[in-house]
């Protein structure tokens, strides 16, 4: 009777399970599912694709000059090798590479000949056709300086007009600059050919020489070498005291400061390259790029095996400097250089980078950046200069393209600008 009166009375039995008012039951009960839920949250999460983090470039109108670009050297335009005209034993040659030399006066070395045997009659005969060989040769030296100065002549009115009618605003920088260059070249041409008919004279001086029969004696036998022409000593072949033949290379003389630019081009970009063109010259040792003109591009390539054993044909290009500052007057005779020729050039033109094109298939294609999308684009290329491309077709100015896309990237692929 006491039990029912207590359960009458609303108290819970000790083996009666006590109700949880707080509902930490059911909430225990649900964390399993909970967990599930949030591990697939989780995957879903992570296996969702994220957008690609990309650079992008602008697509303008920018101007645009095409190069091409190869390791050229510098070179003394006339060099002259003084070689033994007698037989005999040479004394010691003291000047070294960098000495300069006076055209007939200063001494390079000095042979005590051996005594020159007689001259049988058709010997005679062979050195006195030498003899008016080189008078003939000295007189064509003689017309061709002329023709030349004449030339210089004309080059140097003509630039004179240029410069009278240059701020009239009818003549253009680059006709300028190409007369001021021709004037500078026929000025050079002019040295050369003078140069040119005073180792003439001196050959027929050696040439009238084989025709006497100096006397050797113990103080006068002594034959000194001059220097035919002046400048200064580039290379000394035989330096040490010898006994020597005649025409043995004793030392080579130039005037480095005529110099120009000697550049090994391929023939396939060397098609592209026209007398006149402008060159651009780094790399040779100033802050400020050196301008020249190209003067011949010679028309008989040769095959050069390239670091990586492959075989290449290679076209010698020749230019001129153009205006060069004082600084440039400490290059010397090969000396490395970088040359840059433009073959093409435009004022204004639609670019894009480079980087952003690539080929599929026979076309050139880009990535469009629209909206945080890549859209696949079409593009007409046309000149390139390694970092920027004219578009012909596909893109207009304004237009955000895709710089280096991934290979993850598709067409719609979503991207984020870095």
């Amino acid at each position: 009777m006491a039990i029912s009166n207590s359960n009458k009375s609303g108290e819970t039995a000790p083996w009666e399970t006590k109700p949880d008012p707080s509902g930490r039951h059911l909430l225990r009960q649900s964390l399993p599912w909970l967990g599930g839920l949030l591990l697939l949250t989780l995957i879903a999460w992570g296996l969702w694709p994220k957008p690609v983090v990309i650079e992008t470039g602008l697509v303008v109108r920018s101007p645009l000059t095409v190069r091409v670009s190869e390791e050229g050297k510098t070179r003394v335009r006339n060099r002259y090798i003084v070689a033994a005209p007698v037989a005999g034993n040479m004394r010691r040659v003291l000047l070294k590479p960098g000495d300069s030399v006076e055209a007939g006066k200063t001494v390079l070395t000095a042979i005590q000949p051996v005594v020159a045997p007689l001259l049988d009659p058709r010997a005679r005969l062979q050195a006195e056709a030498v003899v008016s060989m080189r008078e003939a040769a000295g007189k064509q030296a003689a017309e061709s300086l002329e023709a030349l100065r004449a030339a210089l002549k004309l080059a140097s009115a003509e630039y004179n007009r240029v410069l009278s009618v240059k701020h009239d605003g009818t003549l253009s920088d680059s006709d300028r600059d190409r007369a001021e260059g021709e004037a500078a070249i026929k000025a050079a041409e002019v040295r050369a050919a003078e140069f040119s008919l005073q180792v003439i004279d001196y050959e027929l001086a050696q040439a009238r020489a084989v025709l006497e029969r100096p006397e050797v004696g113990a103080s006068t036998g002594l034959e000194e070498v001059r220097s035919p022409v002046s400048g200064r000593v580039l290379h000394v072949m035989q330096e040490s005291e010898t006994v020597i033949t005649p025409g043995m290379a004793i030392l080579e003389i130039g005037d480095p400061a005529d110099i120009e630019i000697e550049a090994e081009i391929l023939s396939r970009d060397a098609v592209t390259i026209r007398p006149g063109d402008p060159v651009e010259i780094d790399q040779w040792g100033g802050d400020v790029a050196l301008m020249g003109r190209v003067r011949r591009v010679e028309p008989a390539a040769f095959t050069k095996i390239s670091a990586l054993g492959v075989e290449e044909q290679r076209v010698i290009v020749l230019s001129d400097l153009v205006d060069p500052p004082e600084a440039a007057a400490a290059l010397g005779d090969r000396f490395r250089v970088e040359v840059r020729v433009a073959v093409w050039h435009s004022d204004d033109t639609l670019v894009v980078p480079a980087g952003a094109l690539f080929r599929e298939g026979n076309a050139w294609k880009t990535y469009l950046y629209q909206n945080g999308r890549a859209r696949l684009t079409t593009v007409e290329a046309g000149q390139s200069d390694g970092r920027l491309t004219e578009v012909l077709s596909g893109l207009k100015p304004g237009d955000q393209v895709l710089l280096h896309p991934p290979d993850i990237i598709r067409d719609g692929s979503a991207v984020r600008e870095r």
